[in-house]
């Protein structure tokens, strides 16, 4: 027998309801499409389902005889759909990722991932950008850069400008790119960063000194607490800008590379990284 599955299932719910505008909520149709597939669904086997009144409805004794075997149906039907998913072979995704970028950008973002590709065990680790993706097992990794590493292909995602921040107390006290001669300047292990921010914002750059950090965090944490003033990829401290932990200085800023989805060149990429890949590209083009 073909069944007309759809107006079955627009019964069996309005039978629950006992109406067809809340019906009509749960199928996500309207009230009108809800009713022409119970009356087409009554035409087809000659039998009156519902009594209309003038609040609702009220099944009829063909319709509470119907009732209970459509039920039973559709949640075995729901029941075996779902087995069926969990019997989906789970795939490992084993990721290295810059610190900086995971706790920025990726770690608020990941659990759309996880929702849209619930059967990728997605296992993460940090780097302050080296890494070996052969030596650790990595599938792919993110980092910053230019793009070239020998033996990898890289995907490229995001930029990340540099521009310099402090404290709110120490802030206070700075009013021109050359007041910042006067301040400690926290380094990271990039050595021309700062001196390539002052020639844009038109000032000879002082000589610089002091504390050297291998990763962003520290350097932003370092700045946080008053430190001195950090050149920082503003775009992944979001948080700490709008929360007042970091004050922004000035609209002056560096572009000195992006960030990168990098995978060896002479792996075959698995079903579970094309996923990863063509999510955070689509992430990335939202920005």
């Amino acid at each position: 027998m073909d069944l007309p599955l759809n107006a079955l299932r627009a019964f069996e719910v309005s039978a629950r309801h006992l109406s067809f505008t809340r019906a009509a909520g749960e199928l996500n149709l309207t009230p009108t499409a809800v009713s022409q597939h119970v009356k087409n669904l009554e035409s087809r086997f000659r039998m009156v389902l519902f009594r209309r009144l003038p609040r609702g409805l009220a099944l009829t004794e063909e319709g509470q005889a119907l009732l209970p075997v459509l039920a039973e149906s559709f949640e075995r039907i729901g029941g075996t759909l779902a087995t069926l998913r969990e019997a989906r072979p789970r795939e490992v995704l084993a990721l290295g990722v810059v610190a900086t970028f995971a706790i920025g950008w990726l770690l608020p973002r990941l659990q759309g991932f996880q929702q849209a590709h619930p059967y990728i065990d997605l296992r993460l680790s940090t780097h302050n950008n080296r890494v070996d993706l052969a030596a650790e097992g990595l599938d792919a990794a993110v980092r910053f850069g230019d793009g070239h590493w020998h033996g990898t292909e890289a995907l490229p995602l995001m930029r990340a400008p540099l521009a310099p921040v402090c404290a709110p107390a120490l802030a206070t006290r700075i009013r021109t790119p050359r007041d910042l001669g006067r301040e400690t300047l926290l380094r990271s292990y990039r050595a021309d960063e700062w001196q390539t921010w002052f020639r844009a914002a038109g000032v000879e750059p002082p000589v610089v000194r002091g504390m050297v950090f291998d990763a962003s965090l520290a350097l932003a944490e370092a700045a946080a607490l008053g430190a001195g003033v950090a050149l920082l990829p503003v775009d992944l401290f979001i948080r700490d800008l709008r929360n007042g932990r970091l004050v922004r200085l000035f609209d002056v800023q560096i572009d000195s590379g992006r960030y990168w989805l990098t995978r060896l060149g002479s792996r075959k990429r698995s079903a579970a990284l094309q996923a990863f890949e063509a999510w955070i590209s689509a992430e990335c083009d939202v920005l």
